[in-house]
């Protein structure tokens, strides 16, 4: 199936993805499991669809996934149950071997390298972090976090002395010496966290990390991520089922059906222009507030109309609802450079927020 991608409007300005340098990159990448799968798909006169895979005994985890993740940016892999999101992060890392494809990661074909090179690879370059804790429940805290340490043969006054600040940074001071009984669900997430950044990886691999917390934790986590990622600028990739959590985090979005990539964006993107109809039902119940930014429903400027103040175009209209109630006039609508671009009214914000409609 062919991917959809869109060029990126990323609201943080910091990130330009188209020109970046990919971190890592994803050529023609399949995973299928079943008996003489590899013989399967070299005599196959065409890429099989996920049905001939299925009447040929096999199991299309991944369908021929290309993709290209940028340095520093949060990449989210998002997909109902089954649609191969773990098994693809997996073929990135090796964890999993793909059957056919490329995994080029810093201009390194990951799977034309020898094994203990791979190791070394994953022990300094790459952390990852899943949606259990799988904390040593007889290590302490600063314990857990310098494992990964402890593995590479650094001696143990080292370690623990190197990881000291890594638990300060994910607001675990204090508890430097508590077993994982001792603390609460968030607070081994974070342990977690902290173990997977000791060997400061260069990307940074989470698997539904936060799916098993409750709610108000689960939004506590991801201030935290988030705040962890403007100081560290790691490159990301994140996988997730939730639309809302995703939004939240990431700079772009690719949606998993069947093993296959079927579009990747930006959230506004998948919005306003799904490829097809599931991408259209995935991101139908999604606040589009949240998502839609003011350049997305503005008009040209016009010379006649008095604006009073100005918004950045890359806003989301959830922030502006407040400055549109309190005036009758419009706001310009300004670029990176303080630029007038546009201008945006109150019943432009009233359609999104009362009707819904999304913007053409």
């Amino acid at each position: 199936m062919a991917t959809t991608e869109l060029t990126s409007n990323n609201p943080r300005s910091d990130i330009t993805p188209q020109a970046n340098t990919p971190k890592i990159v994803c050529k023609d990448v399949w995973k299928v499991f079943g008996d003489k799968a590899a013989r399967f798909l070299a005599g196959h006169p065409s890429k099989p669809s996920y049905d001939e895979l299925t009447e040929a005994g096999l199991i299309g985890a991944v369908r021929d996934v290309s993709l290209k993740i940028h340095q520093s940016e949060i990449f989210v892999i998002m997909g109902l149950s089954g649609s191969g999101k773990s098994t693809l992060v997996r073929c990135m890392s090796r964890l999993i071997e793909p059957t056919t494809g490329e995994i080029i990661f810093d201009g390194l074909d990951l799977l034309k390298i020898k094994a203990k090179d791979l190791i070394e690879i994953r022990r300094h370059k790459m952390g990852m972090v899943f949606q259990h804790f799988a904390l040593l429940p007889h290590l302490t805290v600063v314990e857990n976090v310098a494992f990964p340490l402890e593995v590479q043969g650094v001696d143990r006054a080292t370690r623990e002395s190197s990881v000291l600040e890594i638990i300060e940074l994910v607001g675990l001071k204090g508890r430097e010496n508590y077993y994982p009984r001792h603390l609460s669900g968030g607070q081994q997430q974070r342990v977690g966290i902290a173990r997977s950044l000791a060997v400061k990886p260069e990307i940074w691999f989470l698997d539904e990390p936060f799916s098993a917390l409750d709610p108000l934790i689960r939004r506590e986590m991801q201030d935290e991520f988030l705040r962890l990622q403007n100081l560290l600028r790691k490159t990301i990739v994140f996988i997730t089922h939730d639309f809302d959590e995703a939004i939240r985090l990431a700079d772009r979005i690719a949606i998993m059906k069947d093993g296959a990539v079927i579009q990747i964006g930006t959230p506004e993107e998948l919005v306003l222009s799904p490829a097809n109809d599931h991408v259209a039902e995935f991101t139908r119940e999604i606040p589009r507030p949240k998502v839609l930014s003011v350049s997305a429903i503005m008009t040209p400027p016009d010379d006649r109309a008095t604006c009073v103040g100005s918004v950045p175009a890359d806003w989301k209209i959830e922030a502006l609802v407040a400055r549109v109630f309190e005036q009758d006039e419009p706001l310009a609508v300004t670029d990176t450079e303080d630029k007038v671009i546009g201008q945006v009214s109150r019943d432009a914000v009233l359609d999104v927020l009362i009707n819904k409609r999304t913007p053409k």
